[in-house]
């Protein structure tokens, strides 16, 4: 039986669909073209059926999955946050806000949330995922958070997800934004269960009538090792310091040393914005201890900091509107980045501050 959430069939309803099969209630994200890449409209209205959901005696489970072949969700739609920060970025902080507490719903869900996190699943598309409590990556996952290279942080909760990642790996899948496979990502506490992408549409088919955990454990296979797992020794080595500087003396030590690819990773984070990496850094330290709800409210003011300054902004415009891949970063270098710079990303908002229940379902 099909159930929309109220909105004209041309508008956020069609680029997120909603259904019940059997027992199992489906989130299908339908941009394909974009690689279902999220919108504010599309984040509501998954937030308001999800809470239905959540007191619906007939649906034993939710299913959120990607349209197309190309992944579960590219992220957020950073075009539509690019053309708003020209316009003052109001929408954007109201996108967020809707979106933070969709992610906070999906932490908290009284019932089995299965992700297909298959293909890409990138910045806000780990947000509607990795926070779910049955999460199923496959051979083709490409996982990440790719915000330092567009001038901005980890958010959708992502920077208290990675802060519990073995080590000092999850500061090095922030600070680099490096693609994740299936492998890597169950490695890092992003995800449960490895599942050939072949297997998707049974595992599907099985969750309308069968126990969510009887039906992802007869289709989990054993995953091939991770990569980040076989360079942990050295990831912890480099990144314990919480100094970016640091940091990169270490990797560039340790690329001298014979391990050349901390060498790579060092010249890969000195391409990124200064300010995004130090703030992601502290982000990362100040996170630990926090609740999810208290996480997405620092990752919000830093955020709405970032939409008011130069590099988010720029950084977009040279990854995917100009897409020269020369961003002008400012300031350039992370010896100009001061501290007293990077505090003042964590200031409060005063009358702005998110302010998240700890049950988000009675958002409706």
């Amino acid at each position: 039986m099909a159930e929309q959430p109220g909105q004209d069939a041309s508008g956020p309803a069609a680029e997120v669909l909603f259904e019940r099969r059997g027992r199992l209630g489906v989130v299908t994200l339908n941009r394909p073209k974009a690689v279902n890449a999220l919108t504010a409209g599309m984040a509501s209205a998954m937030l308001d059926q999800l809470t239905q959901w959540a007191d619906d005696d007939a649906v034993a489970a939710v299913l959120v999955r990607g349209a197309g072949e190309r992944g579960l969700c590219a992220g957020g739609d950073i075009v539509a946050i690019y053309r708003d920060m020209l316009d003052g970025g109001q929408a954007t902080a109201e996108f967020w806000a809707e979106e933070y507490r969709l992610n906070l719903l999906i932490s908290e869900y009284p019932k089995p949330y299965v992700a297909f996190m298959d293909g890409l699943v990138l910045g806000g598309g780990v947000g509607i995922s990795a926070h779910g409590s049955v999460r199923v990556v496959t051979e083709r996952t490409r996982m990440g958070m790719p915000e330092t290279t567009i001038g901005f942080v980890p958010d959708v909760g992502g920077t208290l997800l990675l802060s519990r990642s073995p080590g000092e790996s999850g500061t090095h899948a922030a600070l680099t934004g490096a693609h994740l496979d299936g492998a890597d990502a169950l490695f890092l506490g992003l995800a449960d269960h490895f599942v050939p992408s072949e297997s998707l549409a049974e595992l599907a088919a099985a969750l309308e009538h069968e126990a969510a955990d009887s039906a992802v454990a007869r289709f989990t296979e054993e995953a091939p090792r991770s990569a980040l797992a076989a360079q942990q020794e050295w990831i912890d080595a480099c990144y314990s310091s919480d100094d970016a500087e640091e940091i990169l003396r270490r990797l560039r030590a340790m690329g001298a040393d014979g391990a050349g690819e901390a060498a790579d990773v060092a010249d890969t984070i000195e391409a990124k914005s200064p300010t995004a990496v130090k703030v992601a850094l502290a982000s990362l330290r100040r996170v630990r201890g926090l609740s999810l709800a208290e996480a997405l409210a620092q990752e919000y003011r830093v955020g709405l900091r970032f939409v008011a300054g130069p590099d988010f902004r720029e950084g977009i415009r040279a990854q995917v509107v100009d897409k020269d891949r020369t961003p002008h970063w400012q300031p350039a270098t992370l010896s100009e980045v001061g501290r007293g710079d990077v505090e003042a990303y964590f200031a409060p908002l005063g009358d702005r501050e998110l302010k998240l229940s700890s049950k988000e379902s009675d958002h409706v």
